[in-house]
């Protein structure tokens, strides 16, 4: 099967607010107001947790149906740890990035927990963005 190219354009004019159109999905990235945002959207961090636990989620709606597992429901939460110093401009000795990711799924299945350890763990593995956050990725930045 070939590869697949995702893509995404964004504007940002007057004030922090970014905007997209996703297919036909207006998103939007802003600050908290006490961030000197308008609190329009989540913050890119926050959209960056929220796309791995959709993506976990939807890995995990296409494995049930695979595996012709009744998956009823799963709650994923994903938390991360951020030095903010070296976003703000300030010396650190930390890395800019997310320190660790940690995510945690409730899964609604009929299954054992040792099945459902397995299952997540299937998930996680066949997850592209949780594919990633754990292996380097090659990241090319130019001006247009």
């Amino acid at each position: 099967m070939a590869n697949k190219t995702i893509s995404v354009s964004a504007s940002m004019e007057k004030g922090w607010a970014i905007h997209s159109e996703i297919r036909e999905h207006k998103v939007v990235i802003d600050q908290p107001q006490a961030s000197g945002g308008t609190n329009e959207g989540p913050t890119p961090l926050e959209y960056f947790l929220f796309s791995i636990a959709g993506c976990v989620g939807s890995i995990g709606r296409i494995a049930a149906h695979q595996k012709k597992i009744t998956l009823n429901a799963m709650e994923i939460s994903v938390e991360a740890d951020l030095n903010p110093m070296g976003l703000m401009g300030q010396e650190t000795e930390d890395r800019v990035g997310f320190q660790q990711i940690r995510i945690s799924a409730k899964i609604d299945a009929d299954l054992s927990d040792e099945e459902k350890k397995a299952f997540l763990d299937e998930v996680c593995d066949r997850c592209p963005l949780h594919d990633n956050t754990k292996l380097e990725t090659v990241v090319l930045h130019s001006l247009a």
